[in-house]
């Protein structure tokens, strides 16, 4: 089974899902999406394999969400931000052949494997 990770080594979700992801015997992909950052084309499949809505993926309590006034905005200004400023991009994303999901808490990551 191939999966992959979407990971900052900073954010203890994600090292949480990637601790999971190990134990059930599987080496993922590890994407630093923090200097690989996935294209617009990428969020919007993840968007719609997870079935998640665009601000449930932007991490609105970084500071440069404030410092962008994105409170409000609409999901092409979002989508464009993520790609700008990667750190507004929520993690862990998780996806194998089973779905696609933000596994926070990091559990959540048990029901992709």
């Amino acid at each position: 089974m191939t999966v992959t990770i979407w990971h900052n080594p900073r954010c203890g979700n994600s090292r949480g899902a990637l601790e999971h992801i190990r134990a059930a015997g599987i080496e993922p992909v590890i994407r630093d999406y923090l200097t690989d950052v996935p294209s617009e084309v990428e969020l919007r499949k993840v968007l719609k394999d997870s079935g998640l809505q665009v601000i449930e993926l932007v991490r609105t309590k970084e500071a440069v969400f404030d410092e962008l006034g994105l409170k409000g905005a609409d999901d092409a200004a979002l989508l464009a931000a993520m790609q700008t400023h990667p750190i507004l991009i929520n993690r862990p994303v998780v996806i194998t052949p089973k779905g696609t999901d933000l596994c926070r808490p990091p559990e959540k990551v048990l029901a992709l494997l």
